[in-house]
């Protein structure tokens, strides 16, 4: 494995997200779905279950970060839009979590490598409390994800690269479908995924 880097896949990131994107104006929240995959690196802000390891017959979800009924106005604006699987948007309802375009998840939570979750503050607790992801399922999944990953660490990369990969359906934020009315942040297409894979840049696993 040597010059080779392994990702740990429950690894929450040490600083805040910065949107790299800020497409606006269209009058419906699920024009952005690809744009929120690509911000968000294809997996759930708050568990970090990957569209890999998912059957994607059931889609990810398009969160309001302010629930709909609390802020009607913040419908179809990008910067209250998150990217989360479906028990954590259902777990999550109307609630207001930790934001973490402003909070370090990584100062919150740590997940250990028999599925364990650990609060590491009060926001940590809040996260845990409200995402149920303390409860047996959420252990179980973990641990389960996470002896199927390092089992192939060693003795079958490609398995490993199959569990850590990015998705074969990387969108074209430059696409026609994919052109938002506005776009503040014009600069983030040249560093979408799509755009670093056809550049060559993209890392085998992450």
């Amino acid at each position: 494995m040597a010059g080779r880097v392994i990702p740990e896949p429950y690894s929450y990131p040490t600083t805040p997200h910065v949107r790299r994107h800020g497409p606006g104006g269209w009058n419906t929240y699920r024009k952005f779905r690809d744009w929120l995959r690509d911000e968000f690196a294809f997996r759930c802000v708050y568990c970090l279950e990957r569209e890999v390891w998912r059957d994607m017959r059931q889609r990810m979800h398009i969160d309001h970060f302010e629930a709909q009924a609390i802020r009607p106005d913040l419908k179809c604006e990008y910067t209250n839009l998150l990217y989360l699987c479906p028990a954590c948007n259902s777990q999550k309802s109307d609630s207001i979590l930790p934001d973490p375009c402003v909070v370090a998840l990584g100062d919150c939570l740590r997940v250990y490598k028999d599925g364990r979750i650990e609060a590491l503050n009060d926001q940590g607790k809040l996260l845990i409390d409200v995402l149920a992801l303390d409860q047996p399922p959420a252990k179980q999944r973990r641990r389960f994800v996470i002896g199927n990953i390092l089992s192939h660490v060693e003795n079958n990369w490609q398995m490993f690269v199959e569990w850590m990969r990015y998705p074969d359906n990387l969108p074209n934020l430059d696409d026609k479908q994919n052109k938002p009315p506005h776009n503040d942040k014009p600069e983030g297409l040249s560093q979408s995924y799509f755009e670093k894979r056809r550049r060559g840049e993209l890392d085998e696993v992450y």
